[in-house]
């Protein structure tokens, strides 16, 4: 006899099964029009690597801030070089040196020039550079073979960078050039749109530690393996795993324990008479989707308690997987400032045999690909972890069609 864990037991679908299933398309709808970047925090230049900037960032000095060498060379007065080469050197007085930091600093004369390495200051009096292959130096002086052009092999202040102008836009995700583009303009720390925090919390009684000793019945938990290594992806923080039995009142305090912004609850989300989590959530916040027109992941559902994002992930490997990457990293992705749309890589080829889906239901099909050709690895049992390893990603058919003949030109999306 079900057991109703709200006031009517109208919502309450163990034992009875799913009367309607929400879309794909109208989940992925909720999670997009209710789910928001963070708010902002001041990140230091060593961690700013991947983060999201929630300000952009002005330049508050020229760069370079001065004239400078591009060449280890000669400085000259470009007019004074007309005329020379191979068989025409001319010469020029040497009368100093400029280094990067230790620039000279007098004032070059007609016919002098100042020995200057690459990065170091333009010395006043002169216009050019001439690159050190062209040079040939003799008892103080040097000889010139070539003739340049006012400003050649000079690297003009703010050419990189001018001061005020807005080198990188709120939004924009921190490659390796762009924070040392940041360090460049003397700035020590970003703001960036601050990380969720995500919990994990795994049910079901039959679940053994890895690395302990399982019982007859009993298997070993792998999911939150899975999604332990899938949160960084998406820029989230995991911060803690709570183990809990299939038990009301340990899955209600570890849901509703504050600090997270993301709850995952791996397992109970089905219609079983231990599926405690979709009743808790509907108590003590809401459950807007629970049950998703889909394979794997039928039994996923997406709600909040507050501001906290909660996600009821179906126990079976697969079909955590599967939600996780559908709806859950999606919606980590938007918390952290990142595009949501799928992280990722993806390849075109040609399906060796047909994939059989239905109207009205979106497919998650493993596959594997072999010179361009593609081959369906599995098109059910969402039990079976060890598809996905043998499997280089998967392709998704829409609700709209009822699968892809053999033949057929597809997207595949390719496991990490």
């Amino acid at each position: 006899m079900t057991q109703p864990d709200d006031s009517t037991g109208k919502h309450d679908v163990r034992m009875r099964g799913f009367r309607s299933r929400t879309s794909v398309e109208d989940a992925l709808r909720w999670i997009d029009a209710n789910v928001f970047p963070l708010n902002s925090e001041a990140v230091t230049l060593g961690d700013a690597h991947g983060r999201v900037l929630a300000s952009g960032i002005t330049s508050p000095i020229d760069v370079p801030a001065f004239d400078r060498s591009a060449m280890d060379g000669f400085a000259v007065k470009s007019a004074e070089t007309v005329g020379a080469g191979d068989y025409n050197p001319l010469p020029f007085r040497i009368v100093g040196v400029s280094m990067p930091g230790q620039p000279f600093e007098g004032v070059v004369e007609r016919g002098e020039a100042v020995r200057i390495m690459t990065g170091a200051p333009i010395p006043h009096g002169v216009d050019a550079v001439v690159p050190a292959e062209y040079a040939t130096v003799r008892e103080g002086s040097v000889e010139i073979t070539t003739t340049v052009a006012s400003l050649k092999h000079i690297g003009r202040t703010a050419e990189d960078v001018a001061a005020g102008a807005t080198v990188l836009a709120a939004g924009h995700r921190l490659r390796p050039q762009d924070v040392g583009l940041i360090a460049s303009l003397g700035l020590p720390a970003v703001s960036a749109v601050r990380q969720p925090r995500v919990r994990i919390v795994v049910t079901g009684n039959e679940l053994a530690e890895p690395g302990s000793e399982r019982g007859p019945f009993q298997i070993y938990e792998s999911n939150s393996h899975i999604i332990a290594g899938l949160v960084p992806r998406d820029d989230g923080v995991l911060f803690e795993r709570i183990r809990c039995q299939d038990d009301r009142e340990s899955i209600l305090a570890a849901v509703t324990n504050p600090g997270a912004d993301v709850v995952l609850i791996s397992g109970g989300s089905s219609v079983g008479t231990e599926d405690h989590a979709p009743n808790i959530i509907r108590e003590v916040g809401e459950l807007p989707i629970h049950g998703v027109a889909m394979r794997p992941s039928s039994p996923a559902g997406i709600g909040r308690i507050g501001a906290t994002l909660i996600f009821l992930l179906p126990g079976n490997p697969v079909s955590c997987l599967c939600a996780y990457d559908f709806f859950a990293g999606r919606a980590i992705r938007r918390l952290a400032g990142r595009n949501p749309d799928w992280p990722h890589r993806t390849e075109a080829g040609t399906l060796k045999s047909k994939i059989v889906s239905q109207v009205g239901r979106v497919d998650y099909c493993r596959v594997r690909i072999n010179d361009g050709r593609i081959e369906p690895v599995a098109l059910s049992g969402a039990s079976i972890l060890s598809s996905t390893t043998r499997a280089n990603g998967f392709v998704i058919v829409p609700s709209a069609l009822e699968g892809y003949a053999a033949g057929t030109e597809v997207e595949v999306r390719l496991y990490s």
